[in-house]
């Protein structure tokens, strides 16, 4: 199946600045590369979307299959069950190198039930669909007759056509106090202040679309991106890079989970869960890597067409 360019933007391919010197190492070094044109869906995949997906195809998301121990070294038998990582606030503030006191894997959580076995999807139709794992981005790009965006592609979209900027609007976070984007405002992970009027995942319209009519490529949920992760950048920044890629598979895997050898992708854009304290993420040039059999309350994507 195809869309062709219904609900997409065509970005015209040019050359622009990448990366960030002023936040975080793995953002180093800004260098100079250039795109080729591509479209891109203006908004996150919802709800909606991915539930039309489920119905033409019977597709289960990964949170909807049991793990196999066996590819778990040390997994505790009784965690062998189908589920999902959600964002639960502790009830005070905790220490920040401690993210098990705000995460829980919860059974039954998908992306239908994204609080949990017991909730649903009532209201949150025009909200971007969770609990997606890179295989199911693929799949659903793949039915869509999509893919998912290159690192350098998803960045040089949230920019809008402006360079070197901190975040897609300016180099202020809230100018003049005006909320851009669905972040965290507060002290992470126990003060939600929402002064931009959302607990947690928001309506894929209710921000402005930045310079090329594209909407939460910042804030809302992190987005899986096709690229492999990596911290170390081998090209020189004294020339122009073509349609870069990441890193290799090997080269992406978590160093601290010999064990457990299983490939990291990038992801782009932050999440609800971005606050000043903690995770300035809320970027076009913020990256993070994520395992590609992991899910969580805060992790999405949209997808490009190549070419005219």
């Amino acid at each position: 199946m195809t869309e062709g360019v219904e609900g997409m933007q065509w970005v015209e391919g040019g050359s622009f600045l990448m990366g960030s010197d002023r936040f975080y190492p793995e953002e180093r070094p800004v260098r100079r590369v250039r795109v080729d044109g591509f479209h891109i869906d203006r908004r996150p995949v919802t709800n909606a979307q991915f539930a039309a997906f489920v119905a033409a195809t019977g597709y289960r998301t990964l949170a909807e299959i049991a793990p196999d121990p066996r590819d778990y070294p040390g997994m505790p038998p009784e965690m062998a069950r189908a589920g999902s990582i959600v964002f639960s606030p502790p009830g005070g503030p905790v220490p920040l190198d401690q993210p098990h006191r705000w995460w829980e894997f919860r059974f039954g959580a998908r992306w239908d039930r994204p609080h949990g076995a017991s909730s649903s999807l009532e209201g949150l139709e025009s909200h971007p669909v969770v609990h997606i794992a890179y295989c199911d981005a693929e799949a659903y790009c793949a039915w869509a007759g999509k893919a998912l965006p290159t690192e350098a592609e998803w960045e040089f979209a949230a920019r809008g056509g402006a360079d070197g900027l901190d975040y897609a609007w300016g180099d202020e976070l809230a100018p003049g106090g005006r909320m851009l984007a669905n972040y965290w405002q507060g002290r992470f992970p126990a003060e939600n202040l929402r002064l931009d009027g959302w607990e947690r995942t928001s309506p894929v319209e209710a921000f402005p679309a930045n310079g090329y009519g594209l909407y939460d490529m910042i804030g809302n949920v992190w987005e899986w991106t096709a690229d492999w992760y990596g911290t170390s950048n081998p090209h020189q920044s004294c020339c122009v890079i073509e349609n870069p890629r990441g890193a290799s598979e090997r080269d992406s895997l978590d160093p601290t989970e010999p064990a457990i050898p299983i490939g990291r992708k990038v992801l782009k854009g932050g999440s609800h869960l971005c606050a000043e304290n903690y995770c300035q993420r809320y970027r076009p040039a913020a990256r993070h890597p994520q395992a590609v059999d992991s899910s969580t309350s805060h992790i999405g994507f949209r997808c490009v067409l190549r070419g005219h």
